[in-house]
């Protein structure tokens, strides 16, 4: 599937900005399973210095200084990009869970696709007991890991309920634990401690959710959304699978890949500081396009 994905940030400022210094990190990834056909980022207004990089885990970064006195601050990001998950097979085929930490743990593979950096436990993912007690019931011994992991997305998918105004971008897991109330962020952050706690190698994934309007309704501008699920690495064979626990369904066709670390820290989209005494006013709007509906 191809898309066009168009991913517009404003900040307004209650006060004059001085100064602004900001790392981007807006454009897809390429990978196996995702090419980027075509991307460019825009920042009105112009930036007095750009500087293009590799972030940790392979994203490219965008870092941009604005030394002019500004109001209003706008990012926008364009990229066409084709999406070719293959088909994932039967989860009941995939390996038993143990012996995937088992290889996991001998893995040599150092790099940013390997499983070594995402199997320990981060500010924003700890170890704690109750979650990984709480992803222990779907990982019975011998269970296949990907049957495992698609039913503990199933019940955090059950078991949580969707509310903005539950957490924010820095609430503490655990928290958003307890509450059972969360966003896409708390949800991935949530899968990923249980799993790290099982010993299993949980990677954070930001990027775009392709949303379909109910029959009969056209497609609103603006309406799709960034978003985050959980990439798992299911052994040599198989690598890496996505899970979107917000939505208890496989991570494939519809999903398009910003960056992958080891929790929201690593792969902000927009991350910085600005010299102001104001507050702000942040909109944030994002088109999915399917290419046979982009004309």
């Amino acid at each position: 599937m191809i898309y066009t994905v168009r991913h517009r940030t404003t900040y307004r400022y209650d006060e004059e900005v001085s100064f602004a210094q900001c790392v981007l990190r807006l454009t897809p990834r390429s990978t196996p399973n995702q090419t980027v056909l075509r991307s460019a980022v825009v920042v009105q207004p112009k930036p007095a210095q750009t500087q293009v990089g590799r972030g940790a885990f392979g994203e490219r970064t965008l870092r941009v200084q604005i030394d002019r006195p500004h109001e209003v601050l706008e990012i926008e990001s364009q990229a066409r990009v084709d999406v070719h998950v293959p088909p994932i097979g039967d989860p009941a085929d995939s390996e038993a869970w143990e012996d995937v930490r088992c290889s996991a743990f001998e893995d040599r593979d150092l790099g940013a696709q390997g499983p070594a950096a995402f199997l320990y436990p981060t500010p924003r993912t700890p170890n704690a007991a109750p979650i990984t007690d709480y992803a222990r019931e779907s990982f019975p011994p011998g269970r296949p890991i990907v049957e495992a992991c698609a039913e503990l997305m199933r019940r955090i998918r059950r078991d949580f309920e969707y509310d903005p105004e539950a957490t924010t971008v820095s609430t503490p897991t655990p928290e958003a634990f307890a509450r059972r109330h969360g966003v896409c962020q708390d949800f991935a952050h949530v899968m990923i401690s249980g799993l790290r706690g099982l010993g299993l190698p949980a990677a954070y994934v930001s990027g775009y959710l392709r949303t379909i309007p109910p029959p009969g309704q056209p497609r609103l501008e603006g309406a799709d959304a960034t978003h985050a699920w959980v990439e798992l690495w299911c052994g040599r064979a198989r690598g890496w699978v996505g899970f979107d626990p917000t939505n208890a369904i496989l991570a494939q066709n519809d999903h398009i890949e910003l960056g992958v670390g080891r929790d929201y820290s690593d792969v902000a989209p927009i991350d910085g500081i600005i010299l102001s005494g104001g507050d702000q006013k942040l909109t944030v709007e994002v088109d999915v396009i399917p290419e046979e509906q982009a004309a």
